[in-house]
């Protein structure tokens, strides 16, 4: 058990881990820092903390635990603002989605105690933000991928390791180059596309006709594109290049069915089809 977590960052991802830790009775007391003062007082009304800071120095001072839930490119400036609460025995941990910015992030800006600093990337979320959405099972059976530094502590892994399968999830451990090319691939192109299919619809003067005749098909496509726009926009940004090396594959693969309609051949096109749907239904979410 850890005596105190202080919490960077009350949101959904940081309010939903302090409420599956405080129901696993992993965690003593919860101390929250969220730059919104409504944030803070909510997620105190909510039970998500048990005491405010007001800076992620006093968050961070006198935890054993810490976990940074802000924004990707809020992290160095997060983490230089905690760095002198951090105790050298501390597990210090993100949950950001890009992780090869945020590993250059931590070694900027913890210098010596990088060694208490695991990255990690629970694959969870919803398409609402904020700590009124924060829910105790949002981690339970999801993956969870971390992406230690050459200067990561072995005890601080373990611990990792430990917390987040107590939790209810399955740990894998990656490279930062690993798990950002594999993300670029099965996230954050999709998020692309979604919100380039949604702006694509709306440039047109048929917009709102097209829209009122939009089914599930089309509502499941784009359910992702309702995602928070800063978060995403720092996202996408951030793994510029390996999005757009997966940008090329999908060119590749479009242009063949581009090919295809405009011969009209029909048999190219239901191969393609074909070996996209097989494919799909071989595939299972790993909960």
């Amino acid at each position: 058990m850890f005596d105190q977590l202080g919490l960077v960052g009350c949101g959904l991802m940081g309010g939903s881990f302090a409420l599956a830790l405080k129901r696993a009775g992993l965690v003593r007391r919860v101390v929250g820092f969220s730059p919104s003062q409504a944030t803070r007082e909510r997620a105190l009304d909510m039970g998500v903390i048990d005491a405010v800071a007001l800076s992620a120095n006093q968050a961070t001072h006198g935890s054993d635990l810490v976990l940074v839930a802000v924004p990707v490119a809020a992290t160095h400036n997060t983490l230089a603002a905690l760095t002198h609460a951090l105790s050298p025995h501390t597990l210090l941990m993100d949950v950001g989605s890009t992780k090869r910015d945020v590993v250059q992030a931590a070694a900027l800006a913890l210098g010596d105690k990088l060694a208490s600093f695991v990255p990690a990337h629970p694959i969870a979320g919803k398409e609402v933000a904020g700590v009124a959405h924060a829910d105790v099972d949002l981690y339970t059976g999801c993956q969870v991928i971390l992406t230690p530094t050459e200067q990561t502590g072995q005890a601080q892994i373990a611990q990792a390791q430990a917390l987040w399968a107590a939790i209810g999830a399955q740990v894998r451990i990656m490279s930062a180059l690993e798990h950002d090319s594999a993300f670029a691939a099965v996230s954050h192109l999709p998020h692309l596309l979604a919100f380039a299919a949604m702006n694509a619809v709306n440039a047109q003067d048929q917009a709102a006709q097209f829209l009122s005749l939009a089914g599930p098909g089309f509502r499941d496509f784009t359910r992702i594109a309702a995602s928070d726009p800063a978060v995403w926009r720092d996202i996408l940004h951030s793994n510029r290049d390996q999005l757009l090396l997966q940008s090329e594959h999908l060119r590749e693969a479009l242009q063949a069915f581009e090919t295809a309609l405009a011969q009209g051949d029909g048999a190219a096109l239901q191969t393609l089809i074909t070996g996209a749907s097989q494919s799909r239904a071989a595939w299972s979410l790993k909960r």
